[in-house]
């Protein structure tokens, strides 16, 4: 029974994964096909090659969610509790994707284990999840709004006396380089948190030490799950990401991706800590936008996808938990 489990939990990780890769799939491109600087099959394939590149990059973020979390028990009470955990995130993804909402995969997940963690009575690390989650949830989008605001700033001001026309043509291919830098950052951040998952159920099993390294096997299944469902696309957030929000022109579209990119980076290979992709480029996104004038971003619909990421946590918390309480009827 405990080894079905297992093949269970790893299954519907990668599930997750997948469901990771086409949510998400907006984060790494919707910008660039927005303003014509990729075509969308183009897009999708180069984001699904440097998403799966990403997350052969390093597992720092797997560490973070594996270890960080929160301590679940041994064996098959463990089990139940992540694929709590994982069906708690696969809900909410699938709810946010159906409402075209650019919500948190990432948190999602977090929330999905505080919430199987907090029912069955598990240890939660709060301090872990107060330094990784918390803080950085608030520091990445401030720092894409800022950042973006100030780039795009130097960009109008740099480029203030050149041709409109060849200066819009530049930055459409700058950005099929900044959208690869996004969809490598999101290989990096999203797909290490899966591998942490199935890392967490190898442990509560003993298939795997508290000090071992995330397994070779483990990141190749990673990588191709997420790669794959980002190649199958997330049209309805691409379209809220990439036209909804403001009218991007190449420029502003670059300086979104790049910056987004940029904290990514930073915040997984430099503080080992799992933020969200979509957090950090939708403020991005608003960021550049906001060059314009601030009634440039259609603050309504900022709105609505700011509302998702509150509730993101809890709402995935609170179906982990109510699965939990199913799970734990019938496979203990």
């Amino acid at each position: 029974m405990e080894l079905a489990l297992v093949v269970a939990v790893v299954v519907i990780a990668l599930v997750f994964d997948y469901t990771n890769g086409f949510h998400d799939a907006a984060n790494a491109i919707a910008t660039s096909v927005s303003t014509r600087a990729l075509t969308p099959r183009v897009a999708l394939i180069m984001a699904a090659v440097c998403n799966f590149l990403g997350a052969l990059l390093g597992t720092e973020v797997a560490e973070t969610v594996g270890k960080g979390i929160i301590s679940t028990p041994a064996g098959q009470h463990g089990l139940v509790i992540v694929l709590s955990a994982l069906i708690g995130a696969i809900t909410w993804n699938l709810i946010t994707w159906y409402f075209g909402l650019p919500s948190s995969s990432s948190h999602a997940l977090i929330g999905g284990l505080v919430g199987a963690g907090i029912a069955s009575a598990s240890t939660v690390l709060w301090s872990g999840i107060l330094d990784k989650v918390v803080i950085p949830m608030v520091l990445s989008p401030s720092i894409g709004f800022v950042g973006a605001f100030l780039v795009m700033t130097a960009i109008l001001w740099l480029f203030r006396r050149s041709n409109p026309g060849r200066v819009t043509r530049g930055f459409r291919l700058a950005q099929s380089l900044s959208a690869a830098a996004m969809a490598l950052g999101h290989g990096l951040q999203d797909a290490q948190k899966t591998m942490g998952v199935i890392f967490l159920a190898l442990l509560t099993t003993g298939h795997v030490q508290q000090g071992d390294g995330i397994p070779l096997w483990v990141k190749l299944a990673a990588a191709t799950a997420i790669s794959l469902g980002t190649y199958s696309g997330g049209w309805r957030i691409m379209r809220t990401l990439g036209r909804r929000i403001i009218a991007l022109d190449p420029a502003r579209g670059f300086a979104s991706e790049a910056v987004a990119a940029t904290v990514l980076y930073v915040m997984a290979i430099g503080l080992h800590a799992p933020v969200s992709t979509t957090h950090t480029i939708t403020s991005a996104v608003m960021g550049a936008g906001a060059t314009k004038r601030l009634s440039a971003v259609r603050w309504g619909v900022a709105k609505g996808i700011i509302t998702a990421w509150i509730l993101t946590i809890p709402a995935a918390g609170a179906v982990a938990a109510a699965c939990y309480a199913v799970a734990h009827l019938v496979l203990e």
